[in-house]
């Protein structure tokens, strides 16, 4: 594919699919129903669920450190916060442009170079996906039942389990072919894989390893509370299921990289989440509306606030 169709592809179908998601969750509660929701909400809930999420971010940019300090590199924190939040309002506008954004910054007033700066980042990834994969499994744990009886009505037995035998063996098979094959895109795949694997081990090679683990259990613990704190602002969702909490939450990250900062998804995820709980979708609905509204308002606060306050930060340590 030609390089400037693909990336004019890149950015217009997020927000097309965002445009798309919009109207549709728009169709299931009207805009003046959602303003009630909104007018009615409890804005001390969601006060304070932004407070989790703002301590979430600060968590990161101070793990950050963590990272850049066994190389050599002493960040300044707030040149790390600076960046970190200045990534998140570029995502908003470029698909997964933020976390280039924010190795450049440190690039850019710390002298980190970009290489290595974009490394700790994926290392950082990499953790956060672990993290992600275990509330996914600690989630089918505890709603095993729940989720084994759900897909039970909706799919064919036999047929699920004939699929995920030959879905297992392709697997296998393919697992098979990258390992043993000789071609370019099974050693690009083994190259990656061995990158993966090498950035988890570098996590247990620093020096602050425990802290960094300790700053991301914290970072994902005050996601899942902000996610749950929220719904005590939104009346119709109370008392709610843990299980709904935690499907909803993973359904709610996920619909992030969907679409650019998770516009018109967020909400559908939630409510795609809470209706397999009964939930009614009025709101469900607000809530995910209510919930993306509040994170991205403190996105664009702090990371418009950062752009602006970068050089003036840093214009002291650049005079002779």
């Amino acid at each position: 594919m030609n390089p400037k169709i693909s990336k004019i592809l890149k950015i217009s179908l997020p927000i097309l699919l965002g445009v798309f998601l919009i109207a549709y969750s728009l169709s299931k509660v009207s805009i003046s129903e959602l303003l009630v929701y909104f007018k009615n909400a409890n804005y001390w809930w969601i006060l304070l669920g932004a407070i989790l999420g703002l301590l979430s971010h600060l968590s990161r940019a101070y793990r950050w450190l963590f990272m850049l300090e066994p190389m050599g590199y002493h960040v300044k924190l707030p040149n790390s916060v600076m960046a970190v939040f200045a990534a998140y309002l570029i995502n908003y506008t470029l698909p997964r442009a933020g976390e280039v954004a924010r190795v450049s910054v440190i690039t850019t007033y710390e002298g980190v170079p970009f290489d290595k700066g974009f490394g700790t980042v994926v290392a950082e990834r990499i953790a956060d996906l672990i993290v992600m994969f275990s509330i996914i499994l600690v989630t089918l744990f505890l709603q095993f039942d729940f989720i084994f009886n759900f897909f039970l009505s909706k799919f064919n037995l036999p047929k699920v389990i004939m699929a995920m035998v030959v879905l297992s063996v392709l697997g296998l098979a393919f697992l098979i072919y990258i390992r043993k094959s000789n071609s370019v895109l099974a050693i690009k795949i083994r190259t990656f894989v061995l990158g993966l694997i090498e950035g988890v081990l570098s996590i247990f090679k620093m020096k602050k390893k425990w802290m960094f683990i300790v700053h991301t259990l914290f970072i994902w613990t005050m996601y899942v509370l902000m996610f749950y704190i929220t719904t005590f602002a939104i009346e119709g969702l109370q008392p709610i299921a843990l299980g709904a909490i935690l499907v909803g939450f993973i359904s709610a990250s996920f619909s992030i990289a969907a679409t650019n900062g998770g516009i018109g998804s967020y909400p559908v995820a939630v409510y795609a989440a809470f209706s397999l709980f009964g939930i009614a979708q009025g709101p469900s609905i607000a809530f995910g509306w209510i919930m993306w509204s509040s994170q991205t308002l403190l996105i664009i606060i702090c990371g418009g606030l950062s752009l602006l306050f970068l050089p003036v930060f840093n214009r002291k340590f650049n005079i002779k």
